[in-house]
């Protein structure tokens, strides 16, 4: 993977992205497990899950409009098919075309979400499944500026029943180790937040934060590895698990299928 990493692209090379790193690896572990056939992974990035997922189904195809990435797994994985460009709509891809998608940690930067998941269900063959994580808006410690927007569970399940024919709503959480680096982190972020006074994260225009939030975000998570060394390198994905009381979850994980 990739040498150089904003906090938004979390690293799996640097220690104080570790905990974050894992939390994201998870859901591939999980539907590597379920997925067969055709697999269309859409935002795949620097090919986080690729290791998991690629083995565990016939066909692999991506899709990210990171084109350094893109031509890196082109390299990294000659039987895989990687396409670069910006989402949605899927027009590089016929209808009906896949088994299986993937789309993690992305639906949340998509300005049109509702076209992005209506151009989902239009290549997913019937009776094909679709598997989709995002921050769960309720836990997210900050605005993140980076984010169109963030969903509760109930808001993410309303916009996937206008799509699909059939939608549960899973959560993705942690043991207690997690969720104790997840309390250290709250409270380090709430100490950071009390310098912005006049509320400007939720005033300002999102571009205007982008810099300040990777600055601050950076320096949480190195405190918190300098703190708490043996915690934050010590959480792997098996910390992580889903659950069905997607309320109270770190991420929300929408399992969403096409009617066969």
């Amino acid at each position: 993977m990739a040498s150089v990493y904003t906090t938004e692209i979390t690293s799996d090379q640097l220690a104080s992205d570790n905990p974050i790193h894992q939390r994201l690896l998870m859901p591939y572990v999980w539907v590597a497990d379920v997925v067969a056939g055709h697999l269309l992974e859409v935002g795949c990035g620097e090919g986080r899950g690729i290791g998991w997922l690629m083995p565990r189904v016939t066909r692999y195809s991506a899709i990210d409009k990171i084109e350094g990435a893109i031509q890196r797994l082109r390299t990294n994985h000659p039987q895989g098919q990687f396409i670069s460009g910006n989402i949605p709509p899927l027009m590089a891809y016929a209808d009906q075309s896949f088994d299986c998608v993937v789309s993690f940690q992305v639906i949340e930067h998509i300005e049109d979400d509702g076209l992005f998941l209506k151009e989902i269900y239009r290549v997913l063959k019937p009776g094909g499944t679709a598997y989709l994580t995002t921050p769960n808006r309720p836990l997210s410690l900050s605005r993140n500026p980076w984010h169109i927007r963030e969903y509760t569970a109930l808001e993410l399940t309303k916009l996937a029943q206008r799509y699909f024919d059939q939608v549960e709503m899973k959560g993705i959480t942690g043991n207690e180790k997690v969720m104790q680096y997840h309390e250290r982190n709250r409270q380090s972020v709430a100490r950071l937040m009390r310098w912005d006074v006049l509320n400007l994260q939720y005033r300002l225009p999102a571009w205007m934060l982008r810099l300040p939030y990777e600055f601050m975000n950076r320096l949480n998570r190195n405190r918190l590895k300098n703190h708490a060394d043996e915690l934050v390198m010590s959480i792997s994905h098996r910390d992580y698990y889903v659950t069905d009381q997607s309320e109270r979850a770190l991420d929300l994980f929408l399992i969403a299928k096409r009617a066969g």
